[in-house]
């Protein structure tokens, strides 16, 4: 950031911009002008026409974002569960089949990838950027190293990632990304203790700005856990100090809002509260929160699905979609969109057709719940699954 600066004698300073003030003599009939010095920022990102725009294409009517950025480990989990070996094989196997899904495009605007995928190609040699590319869909990258423990907090958790940040963006913006992901957790049975979310809204508010320094929209990303037997007034409350924090220091780090992304659970009772709430009652607590919380300026709100059941996710996105919003308002989802390909496929060449259609399923429910127009009539049963894991990690 460089600065201008102009000579002063004296300086009166609002913020970061001080103001001449003329000083006269009433005793003396010439006025004199007393020197100051001025100084302000100057702002000349080289990116931010191109963030503003790859944001807007993101949050793009009928469309929202697959996830697959699951760590190797938490992949190999995905695969264990129908029987396959955890290998490079099997996992570039499996997003392949995600990332050549034809049509795919149509409802999926953008998807999350693992580093390990942002450098694979298919068996026949086309980079996976490039199948993304074709159908008109903006690669992405997870870019946290994960969660650590937090000394001096309730049995909370901190994300680490910063160190090198700047340069493996610089290298993710070459082989084809242009938006990331970092996801940082608070957990509403630890307290969550102020430590924990001014940490967390810090370590966004940073990896936003150098992001964006690199020309990769940042999704922002502080997922509220769905763990806990709390209501949904204190989700509500808990989410509400979260996103003041990111917002105040999003905006502390000069981070541009036209180009970034927001990530937020939906406001929910705890997971193992004894009431259910209605996708009536969560939209109405979670637009409630995003109006107090949200400025308009922000393109798109992609929100996570966080252990609901695939039709849950898709019913609550729905209801959310009933009346305009500021923002699109729209999804990125990992299991909610992955779970019902996963059982379709079983890891069988013969099956891939049929897991690709289970995706485009699930993928235009979703598209149609971004529009308001979803109906769950004739969901299976399968999809009506809850998929919450308490401590749930990834």
């Amino acid at each position: 950031m460089a600065c201008a600066k102009l000579n002063a004698a004296s300086s009166q300073w609002i913020g970061q911009q001080s103001f001449t003030q003329r000083q006269g003599s009433s005793s003396s009939s010439s006025t004199r002008f007393a020197t100051r010095r001025v100084s302000f920022p100057i702002r000349a990102k080289a990116y931010n026409e191109e963030l503003v725009q790859t944001a807007k294409t993101i949050a793009s009517p009928g469309r929202g974002i697959l996830a697959i950025d699951e760590s190797n480990a938490t992949c190999g989990k995905r695969l264990s569960s129908i029987g396959l070996d955890n290998t490079e094989t099997n996992r570039q196997a499996y997003r392949q089949l995600l990332l050549t899904t034809p049509g795919l495009g149509e409802y999926i605007s953008g998807a999350i990838l693992f580093e390990e995928t942002l450098y694979q190609s298919t068996t026949d040699g086309k980079k996976f950027v490039d199948c993304l590319r074709d159908a008109k869909i903006v690669p992405g990258i997870k870019v946290d190293k994960g969660l650590v423990p937090l000394p001096g907090s309730n049995n909370e958790s901190w994300c680490q990632g910063l160190d090198g940040l700047a340069s493996r963006s610089a290298e993710y913006y070459k082989q084809g990304a242009r938006f990331a992901k970092w996801r940082t957790v608070v957990s509403i049975p630890c307290g969550p203790s102020a430590l924990a979310v001014k940490e967390a809204a810090w370590g966004l508010a940073r990896y936003a700005a150098i992001s964006q320094d690199n020309g990769l929209v940042p999704i922002v990303e502080p997922e509220i856990l769905l763990d806990g037997d709390h209501p949904i007034d204190r989700t509500l409350e808990v989410a509400e100090k979260v996103w003041s924090e990111v917002f105040f220091y999003l905006a502390e780090n000069n981070v541009l809002f036209e180009g970034i992304l927001l990530k937020p659970s939906m406001v929910t009772p705890g997971a193992e509260h004894k009431e259910k709430a209605s996708p009536e009652t969560i939209a109405k607590y979670t637009l409630t929160m995003l109006k107090r919380r949200v400025p308009p300026a922000v393109p798109g709100i992609m929100f996570l699905s966080g252990g609901q059941s695939e039709a849950e996710a898709t019913l609550n996105l729905n209801a959310m979609n009933q009346s305009p919003n500021p923002w699109h308002v729209s999804f990125s989802y990992a299991r909610a969109l992955q779970n019902s390909v996963l059982k379709s496929w079983q890891g069988r060449p013969e099956n891939i057709e049929a897991a690709q259609k289970s995706l485009l399923v699930r993928a235009k429910a979703n598209s149609l719940a971004q529009l308001g127009k979803y109906s769950a009539e004739g969901e299976n049963e399968e999809a009506k699954k809850g998929m919450f894991v308490k401590g749930y990690t990834y």
